[in-house]
């Protein structure tokens, strides 16, 4: 298994233990209603953890794993590491933008970044999908 998809994936199996530590706080905060008011702030995190954070990383790295190579290569590799960091860094600033307050036109940008890694990714794997047959 390539470096690349070991690390997509650890960091996936990360950002599950955060998505499922946020939604245990959640829950803890519908049986504990006192404190269920301040707790709810932690839905956006959750779900971006386990939706971007978990899901899609894992896809990523088992995608550039698993699709065939072009010529003994996987090209335009750096735009895969490009997904890596974009995708790790708007996961990153999510989670701090909901501790902080943060303006509307930040968090817009935070919340782009996901989607500028799965762009990246997609131009990275668009040579490697192609028929098997000859």
């Amino acid at each position: 298994m390539p470096g690349l998809s070991r690390l997509f994936l650890r960091l996936s199996l990360l950002h599950l233990m955060v998505g499922l530590t946020l939604g245990a706080l959640l829950l803890t905060g519908k049986g504990l209603p006192a404190w269920g008011g301040r707790l709810w702030g932690l839905l956006p995190p959750h779900v971006s953890a386990l939706l971007w954070g978990w899901t899609t990383q894992f896809v990523m790295g088992v995608a550039y794993w698993i699709l065939p190579r072009v010529g003994g290569a996987r090209p335009r590799s750096a735009l895969a590491w490009a997904a890596l960091v974009l995708l790790n860094a708007g996961l990153g600033g999510m989670y701090l933008a909901y501790l902080f307050a943060t303006p509307r036109w930040l968090l817009l940008l935070i919340r782009a970044t996901p989607l500028g890694a799965c762009l990246a990714f997609a131009v990275h794997a668009w040579p490697r999908v192609r028929p098997t047959y000859p």
